[in-house]
């Protein structure tokens, strides 16, 4: 499971889910989409055209991709929230990993709420979590393409709309 966060126009955290055996060919699919002198995708960074062939290739790849909205909660519990309901949703599924965008400002947060997170949920055992930066970590450009396509909306939020499989307000 990859993770990321985007706060304009609401705050969303979005997870995108691949099976192990894919991640090889995966990692390999988007690290080839980077251009020279670039260290990492960064849809924001994208124009339009690459926009376009990197929804593309996350498309081919078929994740599994929910949205956790946190937007009505106050401004300081909304990753929390998103991050507590997320790892209850991980529990029931045997999910092995999950990976974070670092985030060096709530990296401490992150750990406190999520080592509550998987004691209370019950699966600390089975579990684990990091944190690593976007270069370091190639799959996270998926929650982070379907996160700027969403929260843009008009035909970005349609362009991904049917790879999203859930949109849960927490």
């Amino acid at each position: 499971m990859f993770v990321d966060e985007s706060k304009e126009g609401g705050y969303l955290v979005t997870a995108a889910a691949l099976l192990s055996g894919d991640l090889t060919s995966a990692r390999q699919a988007l690290k080839s989409l980077v251009l020279p002198g670039q260290r990492r995708l960064h849809f924001t960074n994208e124009n339009d055209g690459r926009r376009k062939r990197i929804l593309d290739t996350i498309a081919e790849l078929r994740p599994t991709v929910k949205i956790y909205d946190a937007s009505a909660h106050h401004r300081r519990r909304q990753r929390e929230a998103c991050l507590n309901v997320l790892i209850e949703d991980l529990s029931s599924t045997g999910t092995r990993m999950l990976v974070l965008e670092t985030d060096e400002s709530i990296v401490t947060l992150d750990r406190k709420t999520l080592y509550r997170a998987v004691r209370r949920y019950g699966c600390e055992d089975v579990l684990e979590y990091r944190h690593l930066r976007a270069f370091e970590e190639p799959l996270l450009a998926i929650p982070d393409a379907l996160a700027w396509c969403w929260q843009r909306g008009g035909h970005w939020k349609s362009r991904v709309r049917e790879m999203v499989d859930e949109v849960r307000t927490v």
